[in-house]
């Protein structure tokens, strides 16, 4: 990231520059070295936008005031929540719900209290994958694994998995973005003697604007980020106005996270972006390098949204183990136990399989 000021230092020491009064030059009093303030003016021309642009960019805040609205009186009594006595999870139905266990830690008891404290969504992507369709992806993926105990699959609650609608926070946003690139590139020659190597070493100055849409932040800390960003992409071109219709049979997760806390996610994606997009014109070096950078946002608007999973977290001798599947596209994710037995008598029987080859080859040959 570019720094919000400037170092005048000399180009050729690194020494702070001074300029002494009755001198036409700005002097180095380390190295003795002297520059014309024009030359000291166009060195220091970048480094200066740079900063003003990285205040600028310091300055340039997301609307997250923007994201979400409040519930109309008669949706809120149309709702409920329930929290999780074993992990602290806090989900949200419609009346006509019952949440019999969490969809996180898979505890079965679950207290209900009155809804609040949550705004209501902006959008939702409604499910276009059944409960079905999510226990056959289930069942599977356990098909071929060999390695999974027994014991698991036969006592498995495969019917248990649970629809469940994710908070996210959705980022829009112009940026305009400059980065200095450090290149390099080498030319080798060789002679009866030696091989020389000479390298070349070039400062790269890339500019441009790119529009971002829909960059998603998710609002749960109870949902690991691994396996969200596992079953991504969803689809936001199918994102409709939210309305309670939707969470008809199925649980909605209280975000955790708001937008505010989000924004910094938001940041990090645009500025990666834009630098890597800005990079991919430094062509026909042999390296590149960045040097500074400074992404100012031009506008900024935040929206709520929530988009659906399928998931079950089972417990299997003493451990978690979560499922999950993308509501909308089918995409599926999940972390499965190995029975140690299994492995040990797979791998003896692969050294024995191939200790038997060797020993087959080498008695061949002999």
């Amino acid at each position: 990231m570019a720094d919000k000021s400037v170092s005048y230092k000399c180009p050729c020491c690194g020494a702070p520059l001074n300029f002494i009064p009755g001198q036409d030059k700005i002097t180095c009093e380390y190295c003795g070295n002297k520059y014309d303030v024009k030359t000291i003016e166009d060195l220091f021309a970048h480094k200066e936008e740079m900063a003003s642009k990285a205040s600028e960019a310091e300055q340039s805040k997301w609307a997250t005031e923007q994201a979400g609205s409040e519930w109309a009186s008669d949706e809120a009594a149309s709702m409920q929540s329930f929290t999780c006595s074993s992990c602290g999870a806090e989900i949200v139905a419609d009346a006509n719900t019952m949440a019999t266990e969490c969809c996180y830690c898979g505890n079965p008891t679950m207290l209900p209290q009155r809804f609040s404290g949550m705004l209501k969504p902006d959008y939702i992507i409604p499910f276009k994958k059944s409960k079905d369709e999510a226990v056959a992806a289930l069942k599977a993926f356990y098909a071929g694994k060999r390695l999974l105990p027994d014991a698991f699959t036969q006592n498995n609650r495969v019917q248990e998995i649970q629809g469940l609608y994710v908070p996210f926070w959705l980022f829009d946003s112009s940026a305009d973005a400059t980065a200095s690139f450090h290149a390099t590139k080498s030319f080798i020659t060789e002679n009866d003697r030696e091989r020389i190597t000479e390298t070349s070493h070039y400062d790269c100055k890339r500019s441009g604007t790119a529009d971002f849409a829909k960059i998603p932040a998710d609002g749960s800390t109870k949902m690991d980020d691994t396996f969200m960003e596992s079953i991504e992409p969803f689809d936001y071109s199918e994102l409709q106005p939210f309305t309670t219709a939707f969470l008809t049979g199925h649980l909605a997760d209280k975000y955790d996270v708001d937008a505010d806390a989000s924004v910094g996610r938001a940041d990090e994606r645009v500025n990666n972006s834009m630098v890597a997009a800005l990079q991919g014109t430094v062509e026909g070096y042999d390296s590149c390098e960045v040097k500074d950078r400074a992404v100012k946002k031009i506008g900024g608007q935040v929206s709520y949204a929530m988009v659906p999973v399928w998931i079950l977290t089972t417990k299997y001798d003493g451990k978690p183990y979560t499922f999950m599947m993308n509501g909308q596209t089918g995409k599926f994710v999940g972390s499965l136990p190995i029975d140690s037995k299994k492995l040990q008598m797979y791998s003896f029987a692969s050294f024995l399989i191939s200790f038997l080859v060797v020993f087959g080859i080498m008695f061949l040959v002999a």
